[in-house]
């Protein structure tokens, strides 16, 4: 019976540091994938998330910017529009009198 304990212990033994042998190579795997990915992503010229984060904003806050300028532009158009009805109607009373002088023709 001493035998095949024996045969046992050793076997556990030599499984075990397989497995730790096979988690070094993991890590050591692990470091060189992450040393090569990040390699590569400094040569690609990318954004941090910081930078990102502030581009966001600012565009964010250009949009809502650019749809309060779009609504005000909007009732300044409505507004001159219906402002030159009286203006064109102010004008042409005063028109026709200005014509009627008889002061001179207008040279081109």
């Amino acid at each position: 019976m001493v035998g095949p304990n024996r045969f046992f212990e050793d076997a556990a033994r030599v499984a075990g540091g397989a497995v730790d042998s096979l988690a070094g190579l993991r890590r050591e795997a692990e470091v060189l994938v992450r040393h090569q990915m990040d390699r590569i992503l400094s040569n690609m010229d990318l954004v941090t998330r910081d930078e990102f984060e502030a581009v966001k904003k600012m565009a964010t806050q250009a949009r809502l910017e650019n749809e309060s300028l779009a609504s005000r532009l909007g009732e300044i158009e409505n507004q001159l529009s219906t402002s030159p009805k009286k203006i064109t109607s102010s004008k042409k009373s005063t028109t026709p009198k200005s014509k009627s002088s008889g002061k001179g023709r207008s040279k081109k």
